[in-house]
């Protein structure tokens, strides 16, 4: 059953356009991410589907249930969609627990077990009920936050880039526990971030933004390996586009002969991600330079020139750091793999 539907939505904010006839469906119970460079209008999105402003045109609905379009629209305290903002938005008059407990009826008899019990969810101790937010890290602030979100008993949860103010390791560990609980307690997400990694590794359904509309959709896996366009396979990641001879399942390129699912006698671009490169320090293959390299502890990143071989400009792969290859030297490169043709 389909979760979250929006079809048609538009908005504008004086001649900027925020939103441009976007239709999307978010799958029940999926982790839905929206993702876009800044000003893309994924932002826009996660307002409108919240209520905290109105789509100019367009309907959108949650699970069936109809919360915007020609019939009207519920107001956001009526759609019990939760929303987590960018920096917790906790209330720093209160202490954690009235904080979590805020959408609690005050007078029940089990709020604070229920509290204690949303904070042991989110791997918060019970005693932390007492403290004020100021009191808290950056990362222990999200938790509340979330366990807040999770004290509504949501349809739905809203997450505005949530781990972008958090360092990189404690926001790779908050992002893997949110996860975790909103699974556990089956409930479906959308997470808005500009962080290309940190959508890959959340969503089970991959929206990606560009100029208010929508560039492509579905699987993360899918829109990694087969991207609609070229620009949104160097927006999700390193990306070597090339012209290549395409016959009988085989694309002739400057780094060498890859698979692809095309027998047709054509003339296209294919995608090469970086990973698919292998190097070598001899032995046959397309001939490139290295001109920088970086230790990054297990591995090399080695910046290497093709251009005279035919590939546009520079890209940089990972190797093993036992391969002992410096700036000036020679390698030999190759293609592993099936590769992405574009347009077919």
């Amino acid at each position: 059953m389909t979760m979250l539907e929006l079809q048609g939505i538009s908005k504008s904010y004086g001649d900027h356009k925020g939103a441009s006839e976007v239709s999307l469906v978010a799958p029940s119970g999926s982790r839905t991410v929206i993702v876009g460079p800044s000003g893309s209008g994924k932002t826009t999105l996660l307002r409108l589907i919240a209520g905290f402003e109105a789509p100019d045109a367009g309907a959108i609905s949650l699970d069936g249930r109809h919360l915007h379009g020609a019939g009207g629209s519920v107001p956001p305290h009526k759609r019990n969609i939760a929303y987590v903002a960018q920096e917790g938005a906790l209330f720093p008059h209160m202490s954690v627990g009235d904080n979590v407990g805020f959408a609690m009826p005050r007078q029940a008899a089990d709020r604070a077990r229920r509290v204690d019990e949303l904070l042991e969810q989110v791997g918060l101790p019970a005693g932390f009920r007492t403290r004020r937010p100021h009191e808290l890290s950056g990362g222990q602030q999200q938790r509340v936050a979330l366990a807040r979100a999770l004290a509504q008993k949501p349809d739905l949860m809203l997450l505005d880039e949530p781990f972008s103010a958090l360092d990189t390791g404690l926001r790779e560990t908050m992002r893997t526990m949110v996860g975790d609980v909103l699974r556990d307690a089956g409930i479906a997400s959308v997470l808005v971030t500009h962080d290309q990694a940190e959508a890959l590794a959340f969503a089970d359904h991959l929206v990606v933004m560009r100029d208010g509309r929508v560039a492509d959709a579905g699987p993360p896996q899918r829109l990694y390996e087969k991207p609609a366009d070229i620009e949104t396979a160097r927006f999700l990641g390193e990306a070597i586009v090339l012209p290549a001879e395409i016959r009988d399942g085989v694309a002739k390129t400057a780094l060498g002969e890859a698979r692809v699912r095309h027998d047709d006698a054509v003339r296209a671009d294919v995608l090469v991600r970086p990973e698919q490169v292998s190097v070598s320090e001899s032995g046959t293959g397309a001939l490139g330079r290295v001109l920088h390299r970086s230790y990054r502890g297990a591995r090399w990143r080695l910046e290497i020139d093709c251009r005279d071989g035919g590939v546009a400009e520079p890209f940089s792969v990972d190797v093993p750091a036992t391969v002992d290859v410096k700036p000036g030297d020679l390698v030999r490169l190759g293609v592993s793999g099936e590769v992405h043709v574009f347009g077919l």
